[in-house]
Parts: C-alpha cells; sequence; structure tokens
C-alpha cells in the first residue's frame, strides 16, 4: 500500500474501526490486514497523521493512537529477527511531528502519544534526538494554557524517569547533566510562575481553576523526585530556597473543600513528601535545616487528616517521611513524651483501625486481602505504614513506645470485653498491633521484644476466638486470629499448638474465603517449625534442626483433616485456592496415608487435575497441586505396594491427556509423575509403561528445552528399573544419543551426566564396553573445545563412578584406548587440579574413594615414574576430605519451602516430592576418611620407607598435618 496516497487514511480508518468491531470476524480481517501493512515503509507515519486528523471520529483516533505506540514499542528498536525495522527517514519525521501533535490532540488521546514518545526516548534520547529538549522547553515557555503546559510536562517526566529505575553509570550521569542543563530552569521558572497564580486564585479560585495549576505542579514535583534521585545537583542545590519554601506552603495551606475533594492538592502533597524522603535519605546535611519545619508541617497536616480512602496516598507517603526522620540522627524530635503521646494516638492508632474499604475488601476480594495482609504486598496500607513508625521510634526510644502500645492493647481489649458484639474492631486493632510490633525472626531471644506475654496474650485473646463454635461468625476476628497463631507458631508449646489443631481445621469449613485460608496457611506454616535438636549428630559442623511435628502428631485427625481441605476447595472462588493446596501437599508430604483415605485423597486429586487441564490458569495453585500428587505416591505407595495399580488406574488417564492433547505447560509435571510411578513400580513394567519409554527414546520428544530436566528424570527412572531392556532394539544407543545432544550445550551438559552416570551405576560393563569408546572421545572433544569447570567436576565423578563401579584397571585402559598415555594427562590437567573442587555428600565421598582406590591399586599410579602424580593426588584427596561437613537432613523429615512465586515458563518446575532419590552407589564404605588411611597404610607396609618421603615432598604441609591427624583418629600409621 502506497501511505503517500490520501486514500490510505481512509483505509486506515477503515481497518481501525473495523478492529472495534464486537463481531469476530471483521475484527480478525481488520487485525491482519494492519499486522500485513505493518512492514510496509511509511505505515508508522500514516497512522500518526490519522490520529492527528481532527475530522476523524475520536474512537478511531484513539484505536489508532493504541496501535501506533504498540507499533512502536515492537519496530522502534526490533529484539525479534522476525519485526521489521521503521525506516530511519520515517523514524527522523515522526521524531520531528509527534511533539507537537501531541498538544494538539484531543486530552483522552494525548497519553497514548506521550507513552509513544517515552517509548523513542528510552531508545533514542537524548543522543540521537538531542532536538527533543529544546522542543519540549520552547513550547512549554510559549504555552498558552495549562493543558499544554501539562501535556509538556507529563512528557518530560516520562523522559527522566530513567534516572529513578536505572543502574548508576558514567552513561547515565552524561545523560543527567544533559537534562540538567536544559531544563532545571526552565522547571524552576514554570513551578514559581504557577505558584504565583494559585496564590492569586487560592481563596476565590474554583476547581476548574485551580485543579490544572495543581496538576501542574504535581508534575513538577515528579520531575524534581527524577532529576535528584543520582545525587544533589548543584543548580537544585542552589535553589534548594524556592523549592522549600513552596513545598512547606502547599503541606501547610488549606484550601476551599470544593478544591480539596478533587484529590489534586493531596497528590502534589504526597509527592512533596516523597522528595523529603528522598533528600532524607541522600541529603540529609544539606536538609537539616528545613527539617523541622517539615517533620512539624507533616505532622500537623497527618493529625487533621480525614480517614478517608481519597487521602491514603497522602497518608501513606507522609508517614513514610515521619518514619524516616525517626530512625536518622534527627530522632529526637520525636522523644518528649509528649511529642510520642501525641504520634500515637493521633497518627498511629487512627490509622490501625479497620476500616469500611478494608471490610469491603475481605469480602469482595479475599486474593488482594491476603496478599496485603500476609503476603508482604508491595503495596501500603496505612496499618503497615503506621505500625512502621511506630518501629522507627522504638529505635531509639523502645521502652516508651512499649508502654504506650500496650497501654492501647489493654484500652482496646477492655472496650471489646465491654460490648463484643459492637467493639469487635477494638480486638482486631488490638490483635493486629501485637502481630505486627512483633520483631523479626533472629533479633533476639525467645521473648525478645515482644509487645505482651505471646502464651498468656494467645490463651486469653486468642485461644477464645479459636474455641468459637460458629466459624462463620465474625470473619475478620477469626482471621487475625489465625494470623495470630500464624506469626507466633513457634512461640506456642507443641501441646497447646496439638490442642487446638482440631479447631484450626473447622475453619476450613469456614465461607469466609480469607478465614478458610488462613486456617490452610496455619497448619501449613505449623507443620514447619523446626527445633534446634539437643545436639548436633556426630561428626557435623553444623547446627542440626528436626520438624517439630511429624506423622504421628496428624495421623490422629487426617481423616476429618483431609475432608474439610477438599470441602474448601469447593466454596465459591476458591476451587483453585493455592494456600488449601499448599495445605495438602504439605500434609501428604508428611503423614501416613495408607488404605481408603489414600484411595479417597489421589481420586480427589486427580479429578480436581482433570479439571484444571481444561483451562490451567493458575500456575501457583497447579504446582502445589502436583506436588500433593507426587507425595501422595511416594509416601503412599513405599508403604503399600497394593496402592499402586490404584493410583495408576486414577492417574494414568489424566497424564496421557496432558501429552495427547499438548498441554505444554503440564508436560515437565507430568514425566516427573510417571518418573515416580515407574521407580516404585517393581519390573516388569507393563506395555503402557514400555509405550512410554520408547516414545521417550524418540529425538522428537527432547525438542523443547523446558521439558528435557523432567525427560532426563524419567528417562533415569527407566535406566534404573529396567536396564537390561538397553539390549533390546538399539535402545542403549539411542539413549547414548540422548547423552550425545545434552553434553554439547553448556545449559543441559550437566544432564548428560546425569544420564551417562545412570548408564554406568546400572548397566554392567558387558552392555557398556562397546560404547565406550565413543563416551570417551565425545567428552574429550567437548573438554578441548569449550571447557568450564562445571564439565570438568561433572567428568571427574563420571571418571570415580566407573572406577568403583568397574574397576581401575578398565578406566585407564578404556582411556588410553582413545589416544596412548592419554589418561595420565587427563589426571594431571584435570583430575587432580579439579578433584578438591567437588562438593556434594555423595559427590565427596564417591570421588574420595575413588581417587584413593587409583593411588592404592592402580599400576599405572604405583610405578616410580608417577610418584609426582601419585603425590598430588594424595594432596587433593586430603584437600576435598578436611573441607566442613555439610548436613543433610533425613528425607524422611524433609520439610521444603516451596516457593510462593512458581509459574508457567520456559524454566523447569521441579517438583520436590518427585525428586531422584539420591543413592549411595559405595554403601559398604562407611567413611572415606577412614577408608584412606587404611588403604594408605596397607600400600605403605608393602613398601616401607617410600611413599612418607613421597608425601614430604608432594603433600602440602597443612595437608600433611591433616593426614596425620586422620591416621591418629583411625589408629592407622604410614611406614
Amino acid at each position: 500500500m502506497d501511505f503517500n496516497n490520501p486514500a490510505a487514511l481512509e483505509t486506515l480508518s477503515q481497518w481501525f474501526l473495523q478492529s472495534l468491531s464486537p463481531d469476530p470476524e471483521p475484527r480478525r480481517r481488520a487485525e491482519s490486514s494492519l499486522s500485513a501493512a505493518a512492514a510496509s515503509p511509511g505505515f508508522a507515519l500514516a497512522v500518526l497523521n490519522l490520529v492527528a486528523t481532527d475530522p476523524v471520529d475520536e474512537q478511531i483516533r484513539l484505536a489508532a493512537a493504541v496501535h501506533f505506540k504498540n507499533h512502536l514499542r515492537s519496530r522502534w528498536s526490533p529484539s525479534s529477527s522476525d519485526d521489521l525495522p521503521i525506516p530511519e527517514a520515517e523514524k527522523n519525521q515522526i521524531k520531528a511531528l509527534i511533539v507537537s501533535l501531541m498538544l494538539k490532540v484531543p486530552r483522552r488521546i494525548r497519553p497514548q502519544l506521550s507513552e509513544a514518545l517515552s517509548i523513542i526516548s528510552s531508545h533514542d534520547f537524548p543522543q540521537a534526538w538531542p532536538s527533543l529538549l529544546p522542543e519540549l522547553v520552547s513550547n512549554l515557555r510559549s504555552a498558552a494554557d495549562y493543558s499544554t503546559v501539562n501535556g509538556l510536562l507529563g512528557a518530560a517526566n516520562s523522559l527522566f524517569l530513567k534516572f529513578r529505575h536505572s543502574f548508576d553509570t558514567s552513561a547515565l550521569r552524561l545523560d543527567l547533566k544533559y537534562c540538567l542543563d536544559g531544563f532545571a530552569a526552565p522547571l524552576l521558572e514554570v513551578f514559581l510562575k504557577t505558584a504565583q497564580l494559585i496564590s492569586a486564585s487560592a481563596i476565590a479560585g474554583s476547581p476548574d481553576v485551580l485543579c490544572p495549576l495543581f496538576e501542574s505542579q504535581h508534575l513538577c514535583c515528579e520531575i524534581f523526585h527524577s532529576l535528584n534521585s543520582i545525587e544533589l545537583p548543584e543548580f537544585f542545590e542552589d535553589h534548594m530556597r524556592e523549592w522549600m519554601t513552596e513545598f512547606r506552603n502547599y503541606l501547610t495551606a488549606t484550601y476551599s473543600p470544593a478544591v480539596e475533594a478533587e484529590g489534586t492538592v493531596d497528590a502534589l502533597r504526597a509527592a512533596i513528601c516523597e522528595n523529603l524522603q528522598l533528600y532524607m535519605e541522600k541529603n540529609e546535611e544539606e536538609f537539616k535545616d528545613y527539617l523541622k519545619d517539615f517533620a512539624s508541617a507533616v505532622w500537623n497536616l497527618l493529625t487533621t487528616s480525614a480517614a478517608i480512602t481519597s487521602r491514603d496516598q497522602l497518608t501513606i507517603t507522609a508517614i513514610k517521611f515521619l518514619t524516616t526522620v525517626s530512625t536518622s540522627v534527627h530522632h529526637s524530635l520525636f522523644g518528649g513524651p509528649e511529642a510520642l503521646q501525641q504520634i500515637c494516638e493521633s497518627i498511629v492508632f487512627p490509622n490501625i483501625q479497620l476500616r469500611e474499604e478494608d471490610e469491603e475488601l475481605f469480602e469482595m476480594n479475599y486474593i488482594e486481602y491476603i496478599r496485603r495482609d500476609i503476603e508482604g504486598s508491595d503495596i501500603d496500607t496505612r496499618r503497615r505504614i503506621a505500625c512502621e513508625l511506630l518501629k522507627g521510634i522504638a529505635l531509639n526510644y523502645k521502652e516508651q513506645v512499649m508502654a504506650q502500645v500496650s497501654m492501647q492493647i489493654q484500652r482496646m481489649l477492655a472496650l471489646f470485653a465491654a460490648n463484643p458484639g459492637e467493639n469487635w474492631k477494638a480486638k482486631d486493632s488490638a490483635i493486629y498491633l501485637v502481630v505486627a510490633l512483633a520483631p523479626k525472626a533472629g533479633t533476639g531471644g525467645p521473648a525478645s521484644g515482644y509487645l505482651v506475654d505471646v502464651e498468656s496474650f494467645f490463651t486469653s485473646v486468642i485461644v477464645p476466638e479459636l474455641q468459637g463454635e460458629d466459624v462463620n461468625a465474625t470473619p475478620i476476628l477469626k482471621a487475625g486470629a489465625l494470623k495470630f497463631f500464624t506469626v507466633f507458631r513457634e512461640q506456642i508449646p507443641k501441646p497447646a499448638a496439638i490442642a487446638l489443631l482440631p479447631n484450626v481445621i473447622r475453619f476450613l469449613g469456614s465461607e469466609s474465603n480469607v478465614v478458610h485460608s488462613y486456617a490452610a496457611n496455619c497448619i501449613e506454616k505449623l507443620l514447619m517449625v523446626k527445633d534446634r535438636a539437643p545436639a548436633p549428630a556426630p561428626g557435623l559442623n553444623s547446627v542440626n534442626f528436626v520438624p517439630r511435628y511429624g506423622a504421628s502428631d496428624i495421623n490422629p485427625i487426617m481423616q476429618e483433616l483431609m475432608r474439610n481441605l477438599f470441602t474448601a476447595l469447593r466454596f465459591p472462588d476458591s476451587q483453585e485456592n493455592p494456600y488449601i493446596m499448599k495445605c495438602i501437599m504439605r500434609v501428604l508430604g508428611m503423614a501416613h496415608v495408607t488404605g481408603e483415605l489414600a484411595q479417597a485423597c489421589i481420586n480427589h486429586l486427580a479429578s480436581i487435575l482433570a479439571e484444571v487441564c481444561k483451562n490451567p490458569k493458575n500456575p501457583t495453585f497447579n504446582h502445589y497441586l502436583f506436588e500433593a500428587i507426587a507425595a501422595l505416591v511416594w509416601r503412599s505407595c513405599e508403604k503399600d505396594q497394593s496402592l499402586i495399580g490404584v493410583f495408576e488406574g486414577c492417574l494414568f488417564q489424566v497424564l496421557e491427556n496432558i501429552l495427547v492433547n499438548d498441554i505444554s505447560e503440564f508436560w515437565p509435571y507430568a514425566f516427573q509423575i510417571f518418573a515416580e510411578l515407574v521407580e516404585i513400580r517393581k519390573p516388569p513394567l507393563s506395555d503402557s509403561y514400555m509405550q512410554l519409554f520408547q516414545v521417550l527414546l524418540t529425538p522428537e520428544t527432547w525438542k523443547k528445552s523446558a521439558n528435557v530436566p523432567a525427560l532426563v528424570r524419567l528417562l533415569q527412572a527407566y535406566l534404573q528399573k529396567v536396564p537390561n531392556e538397553l539390549n533390546n532394539e538399539g535402545r542403549l544407543g539411542q539413549v547414548l544419543g540422548i547423552f550425545n545432544k545434552l553434553i554439547s550445550v553448556s545449559s543441559t551438559e550437566e544432564l548428560g551426566f546425569f544420564v551417562l552416570n545412570t548408564v554406568v551405576e546400572n548397566l554392567c560393563y558387558d552392555m557398556i564396553a562397546p560404547y565406550i569408546g565413543t563416551i570417551w572421545n565425545v567428552l574429550f572433544l567437548r573438554l578441548q573445545n569449550k571447557r568450564t569447570v562445571k564439565f570438568v567436576n561433572s567428568l571427574v565423578i563420571f571418571m570415580s563412578l566407573v572406577l568403583v563401579k568397574h574397576g581401575a584397571g578398565i578406566l585407564v585402559d578404556s582411556i588410553n584406548a582413545v589416544q596412548a598415555n592419554i589418561f595420565g594427562a587427563i589426571l594431571q590437567q584435570f583430575w587432580i587440579p579439579n578433584l578438591k573442587l567437588i562438593s556434594g555428600t555423595i559427590e565427596v565421598k564417591l570421588t574420595a574413594v575413588a581417587a584413593t582406590r587409583l593411588i592404592c591399586e592402580s599400576p599405572s599410579l604405583l610405578d616410580a615414574s608417577a610418584m609426582e602424580l601419585w603425590g598430588k593426588m594424595l594432596d587433593s584427596i586430603i584437600t576435598l576430605l578436611a573441607q566442613p561437613d555439610e548436613y543433610k537432613g533425613d528425607l524422611e523429615n524433609d520439610t521444603p519451602d516451596i516457593p510462593e512465586t512458581v509459574g508457567y515458563s520456559t524454566a523447569f518446575a521441579r517438583l520436590h516430592y518427585a525428586g531422584k532419590r539420591e543413592e549411595d552407589p559405595l554403601k559398604e564404605i562407611r567413611d572415606p576418611k577412614e577408608f584412606l588411611v587404611t588403604s594408605l597404610a596397607k600400600l605403605s607396609a608393602l613398601a616401607s620407607g617410600r611413599y612418607p618421603a613421597v608425601i614430604k615432598k608432594y603433600v602440602d604441609p597443612s595437608n600433611q598435618a591433616a593426614l596425620l591427624q586422620i591416621c591418629g583418629a583411625y589408629n592407622c600409621a604410614i611406614v
């Protein structure tokens, strides 16, 4: 299409009109036409001209503006080779027009062009668009009305936002200097000129007159923040008094109720408070002369601030500023008894009270309520910020703050006791204060810093709420009690917690989404509690923690617990409640679930999985669902083999449907569950499993990178369970082909070694022998072309595994068969230097024992000419074994904290409960240190006097001392 033709505008106009059609057919045709035309030169400019054409319908112009913005986002500097970039000549024309057009278009279209300008500037400004800033300044100084002024300031604001968020570099500072030189003075001019107009109109001015002026000042304050974000510029330091004088005026002045009701004044005040906080954090020395006046102004503003939703942002930013002051060297401003009492009574306590808006959120949007209340959402709330102010003051006036807050809590509880039905919000506020001001974990002893005696408060205030018969009464209060139990779960004695568990389980039946979510969250978090063990396990240097609760604690209540959890998933809006499913996962990962209960659980879970497969939309819930299935399979089928057939009957069809219907986000999960089922099955495997094995070995299955880790997990399960099947139909060759592909790419090389190690662990050498030369060739070629520490470490582990499984002779001879005497070079250049870098309990033991066998049993290292290699290898073994022991908890008692932020992505989502159970290939050897010194003692007895001299010459003195210490511990001597 020739976009220079006037008819092209009419065609574009029709396309955009049809793109708004409720009828999908013309809408799709229009979108297809626009997509096809987008690659044509002149398209972006033509769309921009359409946006600027007055006679065209405003709806069409708005659709065109949105399309123009998105077109620039994808094609101004395309990240994909599929998108053709806009030609340079066309870019220059757009840059020449966009500012003037942005000022001419209707108000509702202007934000789209402003955002388009921001997209261009993110790539071109200032280096490739030096005319932009002078053009903005020129238009700003000649603007005839505040609609134009605010449009220009909004565009400038979007340009300068990068100084707030970008990493500080010399290039960024050069850009900042350019912007300051060109815009700092005009910004102050506009700010002071507008201040004069506001001052002249403040008394009699109508909202129509004043609100654009306040909006202009708000934008000036936003730009002020951006230009001051990196450091205090010289211009702003020189003109600080002018800025601060006006800032204080807006914080202390009052305007007509009609103007205040518009919200623009409060938006300006909130931006000013953010600027004050910025100066407190970055420029405290220069700002200190103004601090007392501003602290007083903000303080007074808060004490007179109405508790209405429209003032939330102002209240929050103002309290944040006072909090910053309270933690600075100027904290004495709040140190007096009267000041502290006024802050508590006029600022803090009013802002922690539950408001109608909070109740509406609790009832109408439980997910958002929970995000704000217990998940530490980025969204600040009045309650949270008010408590942060108390915490800030308490850093220097802890006793005074605790006294004030303790008295307030007692007043609130007394108010509730006088009339529980009317004053339940007072009790909610009291609970909130205690929870919000609890010290973080690790900041003191068991009772350090708590406002109240936790056990006493729990017994007298919380337990009555939890024991209330009606689970639907005062739901906000019940939610607060459950939150208290969750937060203080480590301080609540185990007997008291166990006694209350049936009560918490009852609240899973509450009709309130928040309450049954908090009940599930409470149970799940309770089962995660760990206590310090009486003493570390023998030989371990690190502290040992053990779970406080185990299967014996929850087995007696399992029937009711699981029934209520699955019932809770039937409540409206809770069908995919992640808190409930996470609790199900945690319980099934800990309890002993057998018989009819296990069958009921797997039926429920399979049914839920079949339902979510129809429309996977909640990645967190779905991850916990698969974890719950994996936990149930692992815990139940290992103890009761009769359940395997039942589980297969429930799961096979839904898992196969995932693969057949290409529900790609679930594929990694399905493969991991299949791997678990293969592992618990006794051979021979059924035809269904073997058909899946055939599919697993085809190259097409491995094309999607997100599936590869799960496919490796499944392949390992088959190699371990049916190794003899690899003799048939060239399957071992197919497996090694998969290994070859994985090992050739850095991102999957470790997975390639997982496959190779499993082959060596489970197949006899006669099966491997025909391929061993090819395996070494592949590994050494990769070593030669792209060597990394991770790869060499994995190679050392693999060579160690070959040695312990098939003997030092086979290892040395098979490597030397690749190239004469290459084993010595591999040993010297890679094995010896990297042995000391191995980590992991099983890996350290494996490589230490293998290296010990090599120096004590292999003729290639026992030869007199190899004594230097022998000594250096021993030095690496001692270094490896001298590392601190790593404590690994017993998998039976493991309670992993699975992240909340799991989701669908190209990254692999590992299921903890379906993870491969690592097996020690050297179970017969208890201690690698003992094995080393006893092997050396036997060797030295055969060649008395030879090895002490080698050790003295080639082993580091500190390692010689460590070796003597190990020998002494095991009563061995090297002679």
